[in-house]
């Protein structure tokens, strides 16, 4: 457990608020306490979502995991794209 992670005590407030997947299939390879310690410490830390420790599972599952869409949360846009719109390119004879 690292600096900053859900307690014991903490986890059993929360585990009981969260939804459960009722998907057939594999078990998940990441538990959702180590999603949820990975989505605090980015909110946490202000890191990109790339950069929170592979510990905390993998950087894709944690921001799809939020909302089910695969977008970052709060930004509407995919992981490591711009939230900004791109810059067209002038043409030459302009």
């Amino acid at each position: 457990m690292g600096r900053g992670d859900l307690t014991d005590e903490q986890w059993a407030v929360l585990e009981p608020l969260l939804p459960q997947g009722v998907k057939a299939g594999r078990p998940p390879a990441w538990s959702r306490r180590q999603l949820i310690d990975g989505i605090r410490f980015r909110v946490r830390t202000g890191v990109p979502w790339r950069d929170v420790p592979v510990e905390y599972g993998p950087w894709g599952r944690a921001t799809s995991s939020v909302d089910g869409s695969g977008t970052a949360p709060g930004t509407g846009s995919s992981p490591g794209s711009s939230p900004w719109p791109t810059r067209r390119a002038r043409s030459p004879g302009t």
